[in-house]
Order: structure tokens, then sequence, then C-alpha cells
């Protein structure tokens, strides 16, 4: 990194820390390293990583810092063959939910190896503007949440809640808290009522009223309110049963939620309630019910589980490389679907006496893939509420199927036009063929070779894509990748740790 180009970076990181009215100790603080550290890199004096680049960015919220060099992209260099071995990180999901569920109680929460990615680092911006104390004990991510007597609602964060899809979820928690208040949403009016809709299905026995109106959510309680009868969730979603969830645990009667997800980040949540005290029986089945509490005000110290979905993409990165890996802490409760079906493909792979996770709850094995020579499955793949194929590991079927022998039809019922990125794979040499906007129709087997493409919007295809590029011959580039530091913590470099030349890179002109 060249001495200006350093002094630069500097300056800016100086400049946006005052603009947010943070000291040097207290940008440190948030990033898990010293106030000397900080001065050093404010007098242009410091190497910087791009992975601290975009976490100096996240922790002052300033996308001139985390953009400053432009966009961040990877140069893949292939074909890779990986060996070694790999622990699945803790999940996404659930650590989002017990960040929101964290302001249920008025107590201290230690949560144990958090997932440090942008979508994390984007609700603790919004949980300090409510005057939350966070901060990170550890180089192992463990994170200490604790609530102000008074939350300052009045004073969110508008910026930080706009740039996460999490906000929604702390209407559970915060319809305890106070009769009036205000989320702003991201991605202006049509979101709206469609979207909110099943979250008020969900909380309106509690009394919460929303209207979304001009990028806002304008709740409203009456505490006459209670919920009379069980809770019936028109679908069966994930952030819809934790918001809830949450909603429930402070209401001191016994509720009743019924097609309430059973899936990963959900359990965790229940698992995260219960040491606060409250009562939840049914925790893996689609009825739930829970006898909350008037307060809660303990000190907890909880494991969220590791990430079926971050196993599924470490799996699918051994098999397109034909690679023999192996894949330790995987919760294969929530991947077992997935794995019956790649053993119908021809998976071989090798699986290893249960244990149990932190949380003392879910069950993990160890995964060790085998060379295999795999063929087309005899119906087609389509996703399903658990305990069914994850929507979220879909896609990644897409590029194992792009290297089994024969047709592989994938049905992406739940989201429009998300399939449609996966024909970005034809780039690399990939047959994939949309056949409409929810199914794509996928030949193989294929040899891949590299080429340049911009990252696709959403998270799992511009995985899906990157793994691809794994297996391709000669050089590729991914470029703007942003959307894959959302949901997952340095991945390109702990790929090369098994073996893979992924190289990050930026466009600067010094």
């Amino acid at each position: 990194m060249s001495e200006g180009y350093k002094g630069r970076i500097g300056n800016l990181v100086r400049d946006a820390r005052k603009h947010r009215g943070l000291t040097q100790a207290q940008l440190a603080e948030r990033l898990g390293t010293s106030q000397s550290a900080i001065n050093r890199i404010e007098q242009g004096q410091q190497n910087l990583s791009l992975e601290m680049i975009a976490r100096i960015g996240a922790a002052v919220d300033s996308e001139i810092v985390s953009l400053a060099a432009g966009p961040t992209h990877l140069r893949v260099t292939g074909p890779t063959t990986l060996s070694g071995s790999i622990d699945v990180k803790t999940s996404k999901n659930a650590g989002v939910a017990l960040l929101c569920a964290s302001l249920l109680n008025r107590g201290r929460t230690t949560l144990r190896k958090v997932a440090r990615i942008e979508e994390v680092n984007r609700l603790l911006e919004v949980l300090r503007s409510f005057g939350v104390q966070t901060r990170w004990l550890n180089d192992d991510n463990d994170l200490e949440i604790i609530p102000p007597r008074d939350l300052r609602l009045d004073a969110i964060d508008e910026d930080a809640a706009r740039r996460t899809r999490s906000v929604i979820m702390f209407l559970g928690p915060l319809l305890h808290r106070a009769d009036n208040f205000e989320l702003p949403y991201a991605g202006g009016c049509n979101l709206g009522t469609r979207t909110v809709e099943p979250h008020m299905a969900a909380l309106r026995p509690f009394g919460l009223e929303v209207k979304a109106t001009e990028g806002s959510y304008h709740a409203r309680v009456t505490r006459s309110v209670e919920p009379g009868r069980p809770i019936v969730l028109t679908e069966r979603g994930d952030t819809v049963t934790e918001n809830a969830l949450m909603a429930a645990a402070l209401h001191p009667g016994t509720t009743v939620i019924r097609n309430a997800s059973s899936n990963y980040m959900v359990q965790d949540l229940c698992f995260y309630l219960q040491k606060l005290g409250v009562s939840v029986e049914g925790v893996g089945t689609t009825t739930l019910t829970v006898t909350g509490v008037e307060t809660i005000d303990v000190d907890v110290d909880y494991a969220p589980s590791e990430d079926p979905i971050e196993a599924m993409s470490l799996l699918a990165a051994a098999i397109v490389t034909d690679s023999e890996i192996t894949i330790r802490r995987v919760p294969i409760e929530f991947l077992e679907i997935e794995l019956a079906t790649l053993e119908e493909m021809g998976l071989v792979y090798e699986r290893g006496e249960e244990y149990v996770a932190r949380n003392g709850r879910t069950r993990l094995v160890d995964i060790t893939t085998g060379h295999s020579v795999l063929h087309a499955p005899l119906d087609k793949i389509h996703p399903m509420p658990f305990p069914g194929l994850n929507i979220d590991n879909l896609p990644f079927f897409a590029v194992i199927a792009a290297v089994a022998q024969g047709q592989t039809l994938l049905h992406d019922w739940v989201y429009e036009n998300r399939a449609i990125y996966l024909t970005e794979l034809n780039k690399l040499g990939a047959s994939v063929k949309l056949m409409d906007p929810h199914r794509v129709m996928i030949e193989g087997p294929t040899h891949f070779s590299g080429a340049e493409i911009v990252c696709p919007p959403a998270l799992r295809p511009a995985v899906v894509i990157l793994l691809a590029m794994l297996a391709s011959k000669g050089t590729s580039v991914l470029r703007s990748t942003y959307v894959i530091a959302r949901g997952y913590e340095d991945l390109a470099e702990r790929l090369n740790e098994l073996g893979a030349n992924i190289e990050p890179f930026r466009d600067i002109s010094n």
C-alpha cells in the first residue's frame, strides 16, 4: 500500500470519526483494537487490509471510507483443488434475531462468536442510537449488549436503519417499550403494506397497529388488547415467527403461535428466550406455546449455533472442485434433506459422530467429502419450509448441477426473478436455461472457464458464481462483491486457507 494512499485513508477515517462524534478510544472499542492503532491509521502510518477498511467504514457508518478506493473485486485463479479442514461460523440470521431480542432484556446480554458481517454492523449502529451500549469483547467476536434504563427511540440512526432489512424485527420487542414509535425502512414505498402485513397479522393481537407511509413504519400500541386465541401466522416466515415470539415473551399470559417456522434461527431465539426466563414449548415444531413474563432483567450468556447455509456453501465449494475437505461443526438437523439429495446425485462423503453446539441443543457433525461422479437427480429440486430443503440453499444446487451428468430442474417458487441470476453461470461455460422467473434447467457436466462478471445483487447467487470461478480454468474476476460481505465473514480469505487462489483488489489510482 503506497504512503500517499495510507495518508488519504487516514484523513478520511479521522474526518468520518469526528463527523460521528467519536473519540479515537471509542472507535478503537468498536473495532476491538487499541487507541494507538487508530492513531497510527489516522496518521497514515498503518498498513490496512481491505477487510479492516470495510470494518472501519461500518464502524463510522461511512460509505466514504469503505468506498474511498472503489468497490472490492475478487480475482480468482483456477481450477482449484481444496484440501484441509474448516469450521462453520455461527448463524448470520440467528445473530440478527438475537440482537433484536436483546431489547427484551434490561440486563446484560453476552453473545458468543457473533457473525461479524455488514448486516450485524448496521443493527449495532441502530442499537447504539437507542442508547444501548455494545462492545466487541475479543477476537472471538464475543459481543456484550447493555441497554439503558430508557431507550431513546426518537434518536434512531435512520441511515443505518435504512441499510438493513432486519429493522422490522424491532416491532416485536419495542411494542412493550413505547405506546408510539417510528421505524424507518429500506427501499422506498414499494415495501410498504404488503411486506408488513404478515408481521401485522402476528402482532395485532398484542395491540400493535402499524401504518407504512413515506419510508417509515408508524407504530401505535393499544395496551388493552391481548391475544384471546391462538395466533395463526398466514405465512410460515422466519422473521414473522420471531416477531411473534418476541411480542409474546413480555406478555405475561400464555400465547399459542400456530404455523410457526421451526427453522434454525427461530430455534436459537427460542433457546435464548428460555435463558431469559420465558417458557417456550414446542421448539422445533410448527406450534409454539409461550408463557411470557412482565419484565426481564437478567445477565445472560448465549452462544448461537452454526450456520447451515455457510455449511452448504462450503460443501458446494468441495463438490464443484471435486475436493476432499473436512467441514467441521455442521448443524446436521438443518442439512439432512440437502445431503440426502446430494447422496441421490452420487456424492461420496463421511459423516462423523454427532456432538452438541455451544448452545447445548443444536446437533453438529463433521463432514468429509470424497471424490464423486455426480449425475442429475431423478426429480426437480425445490425448497420447502423446514424440515424441507432450505430456500437459501437452493442456489447452490445450480452450480452443483452444472458439474453433474444430465439435466436438473431447479424450482425457486419463493422468490420472483432470483433464478435469473443463476444464468450468469453461462458466462463461465455452464448451460443454464431460464424456463420462467422461477425455474431454471441446468445441463451438465460443465467445463468451466474464466470470465469477468459483475456480482449479482442477490447474496446466494453471488456466492454461487464465486464457487464456479474456483472450478474455472484460467483467471476470473468477480466485480463489486459488497453483497457477499453482507452475509459472509472473510469468505475469500477462508477459502484461500483451503488452497483457493482468490485475490481481493480495488481499482485504485494513486
